[in-house]
């Protein structure tokens, strides 16, 4: 969508060198970590019950002058991926822009994830809706009135999505990058010869974390992760893990209940009944992005469902997007970001 691009005063992405190409794109972070400012988040434990919470890092919007304290222009809720945690580069960088931008923001720590491992049992899923609500109506209490967003990067995009199919008002507006909308599909790009390393460093963390639980795993799922049948893909891995510990029959089930993209084209596709009540949502997806397929954007992209804006790049990777003339602290992805959430809340949002 060139002209939503255009009409956020942002030059086309194009990307920069020596970051050529998908893998490069996908790997930036990793090989090159950005000289990021020490983590100065404020830790907030959020209730979800069952005696577990999740952890959120506060961090303000920046203050216009030092010394002063800055009124949020509104709150996001902001979503690791797979294997994540408020501790990645992509997402911290995501965060310090929105902060600039003048947005309160909190960085969750999904269930088993980087520094909230301690404060709950278990592992997160595609489909959380059971931790995410508490945390997204605890966030409309401390929002104050002042619009409630949410940015998910990668897998987070797509919980940010189920839940906010699954309570409809819960968002006022929704960024997602590089998010899967088809479970299955996704899997099996991920099991592709060329993603090989992608899938074993991706199994490494999902393994390690879930066996890294302060409050123990079981016999059965132990054997599961370190026995001689212990998964050697993601497939694998929820089929032995995330499917039963979040009650779906199978994988094959999980991925069709927790997966989008289904939800919202039997909503409208047909014409037969309304359209899902989302919040104005832009997906970003790279044509290139070796992780996840783009095919899911653009059936979505094909619906013109309200609301629901797509934009799409040639190049980018998986939550790359490092572009031509990038501020040192900031991607071209993240100022897309940044400039439809103020546009939105200027324009509609008030």
């Amino acid at each position: 969508m060139p002209e939503l691009v255009q009409g956020l005063g942002l030059a086309p992405f194009q990307q920069r060198w020596p970051w050529i190409g998908p893998d490069l794109q996908t790997l930036r972070d990793t090989l090159k970590p950005p000289l990021l400012p020490p983590d100065q988040g404020e830790p907030l434990a959020l209730a979800v019950g069952d005696q577990a919470s999740l952890l959120a890092m506060v961090d303000p919007p920046r203050p216009v002058a030092p010394g002063q304290r800055a009124e949020p222009r509104g709150l996001v809720v902001l979503l690791h991926g797979l294997g994540g945690s408020s501790e990645r580069e992509g997402l911290r960088r995501m965060g310090l822009s929105l902060q600039a931008a003048g947005f309160g923001v909190w960085r969750l720590n999904l269930r088993g994830a980087g520094p909230g491992r301690p404060l709950a049992p278990g592992t997160y899923a595609a489909r959380c809706d059971r931790d995410l609500l508490p945390v997204l109506r605890r966030a409309r209490e401390q929002a104050g009135g002042r619009p409630l967003l949410g940015v998910g990067i990668s897998l987070g995009g797509t919980m940010l999505l189920n839940a906010a199919l699954a309570a409809p008002g819960v968002l006022d507006a929704l960024v997602c990058t590089s998010s899967p909308l088809d479970l299955a599909r996704c899997s099996h790009q991920i099991e592709q010869p060329r993603n090989r390393v992608y899938q074993r460093w991706l199994l490494r963390r999902l393994c390690a974390q879930t066996l890294a639980d302060p409050f123990g795993v079981s016999a059965a799922e132990r054997r599961a992760l370190e026995g001689p049948d212990r998964p050697r893909s993601i497939r694998a891995f929820d089929a032995a893990i995330t499917a039963p510990r979040w009650g779906y029959r199978s994988v094959e089930h999980y991925y069709r209940e927790a997966s989008p993209l289904p939800r919202l084209l039997g909503a409208h596709g047909d014409g037969s009944s309304d359209p899902p009540a989302l919040p104005p949502t832009l997906l970003l997806h790279a044509l290139d992005d070796p992780w996840v397929p783009v095919s899911g954007a653009q059936a979505l992209a094909a619906q013109s469902l309200p609301g629901v804006e797509v934009v799409f790049t040639a190049r980018g990777g998986h939550n790359g997007f490092h572009g031509v003339g990038d501020a040192p602290l900031s991607c071209w992805g993240d100022q897309l970001t940044v400039r439809w959430l103020n546009q939105l809340l200027t324009s509609r949002l008030g």
